[in-house]
């Protein structure tokens, strides 16, 4: 962009060069002149407008402000920079995130070191979520509540595997970075490619089947799914139902490498692992070749000194053994001495042991027979306390106190002046012998 004039007004970085005679001076902009002009002028003619998009890439800086792209929620190429600094940032009313659609009110202008178009917005609000991305969360929410996200369900990968399944396209330079990454660090792992589209309406039926073929011939021990990146159109087929549903089932451990980084689909979420690129998930689904040699280097050594510990102890058992078979006489008379020694202990063991048991027969003879006396005078206690009970009871001690028993013509026991009636004969028995009465008088005693 050049500016032309006879009198320039004066601009940061313009240099003057002026031309003698009839010719016109010249304006040579410097790089932040012109810069600054440019953003002077996009300031003049779009001070304050509106546009509306989705968000791609939003981040957050420590310093409160907001950084992202707006994109066509149409699916065009178009992007536009957008920078919302913390002063608006804390005005927001919601959390924004990729895939949503915005309309943003702000302003244009130039970041002047990099020379970037970027759009400073000064307020944000929702217009609804882009069509594929809110497609997107409600899938994702359904198979979530279904579990096919749990982390308990994910297998561990193989930690060193003989074959790798690759899930992609033969033309996706997705697959040059798998297989090159594999050659450089695992070369002892051969691949098997099981080709599909990764893009497009046929390719979400194309992965499906591509994953139940690998399942089904299990020859590999991991599969690797994976793709380059590109737009959320671009990824869509690995977050149509029927591929995460075939991730989730397949039989065979499935690292899931799609896109970059920030991407991430339905997918790699129903995948036993994630890797952020393609490249990166072939690094975690084979070890480096280098770590497997370092590893059977130091178990051939752990093996070489734990044989060589083992030959040393048997040869040292051997060498005993041998001794003792080169002088079997002196083995026999150590023996015989032992039993010459053992045979006096035992003699005297069992003296010990009938001594203890006729001393124990004798303790319980005397424990027995003082028992007997105790329970016998316990007993002769009981007894006599028995009769001095019984000799109380006796009806003849009661009469020698005194005590008359007196009985009408019947026999029967009188023991209430209510069964007397006057001129009644009675018959009493006395300590010493009985006596014929008649009741002369009855004299009820008074109540109380």
């Amino acid at each position: 962009m050049g500016l032309w004039s006879s009198r320039p007004a004066p601009i940061l970085g313009l240099r003057v060069i002026e031309a003698s005679g009839a010719e016109r001076a010249t304006l040579v902009w410097s790089v932040a002149g012109l810069v600054q002009a440019v953003g002077d002028a996009l300031a003049a003619r779009f001070a304050a407008c509106s546009v509306r998009g989705e968000i791609a890439g939003f981040a957050r800086a420590a310093s409160g402000h907001c950084y992202f792209s707006l994109k066509d929620a149409d699916g065009g190429a178009a992007s536009l920079r957008c920078a919302m600094f913390r002063r608006a940032a804390t005005l927001l009313d919601f959390a924004p995130a990729d895939g949503q659609l915005v309309e943003l009110r702000g302003r244009l202008a130039v970041y002047e070191p990099r020379g970037e178009l970027q759009f400073i917005v000064e307020s944000m609000q929702r217009a609804g979520a882009g069509a594929l991305y809110e497609q997107f969360l409600k899938l994702q929410a359904r198979l979530a509540a279904q579990g096919l996200f749990d982390a308990g369900r994910k297998r561990p990968i193989a930690a060193y595997p003989r074959r790798i399944g690759v899930v992609t396209s033969l033309a996706a330079a997705a697959l040059h970075d798998v297989l090159t990454a594999l050659a450089r660090r695992s070369p002892q792992v051969e691949v098997i490619v099981y080709p599909s589209p990764v893009q497009g309406a046929e390719a979400p039926a194309a992965l499906v089947a591509a994953l139940e073929q690998a399942g089904r011939r299990a020859e590999v021990d991991t599969l690797i799914l994976c793709r380059g990146g590109g737009s959320l159109e671009d990824l869509w087929a690995f977050n149509d139902e029927r591929v995460v549903r075939a991730v989730a089932a397949s039989p065979i451990p499935v690292v899931c490498g799609v896109g970059h980084e920030t991407d991430v689909t339905l997918a790699d979420l129903a995948a036993d692992l994630r890797a952020p690129t393609p490249t990166a998930a072939a690094e975690l689904a084979a070890p480096e070749a280098a770590q497997c040699h370092a590893r059977l280097a130091m178990l051939a050594l752990q093996a070489r000194r734990r044989v060589r510990t083992t030959l040393d102890t048997q040869e040292q058992r051997l060498d005993t053994l041998a001794l003792r078979l080169l002088r079997p006489a002196e083995t026999v008379r150590r023996r015989r001495a032992e039993l010459e020694l053992l045979g006096p202990r035992l003699g005297r063991a069992a003296q010990r042991v009938l001594e203890r048991g006729d001393d124990r027969l004798a303790q319980l003879a005397g424990r027995l027979q003082r028992a007997g006396h105790v329970a016998r005078r316990a007993e002769a206690q009981r007894l006599d306390t028995l009769e001095a009970r019984l000799r109380a009871l006796d009806p003849q001690h009661v009469l020698e106190r005194g005590y008359a028993w007196l009985a009408d013509a019947q026999g029967r026991v009188v023991h209430s002046v209510g069964q007397l009636a006057a001129e009644m004969p009675l018959a009493a028995t006395l300590a010493d012998g009985s006596a014929d009465l008649r009741v002369t008088t009855v004299r009820p005693a008074p109540r109380r």
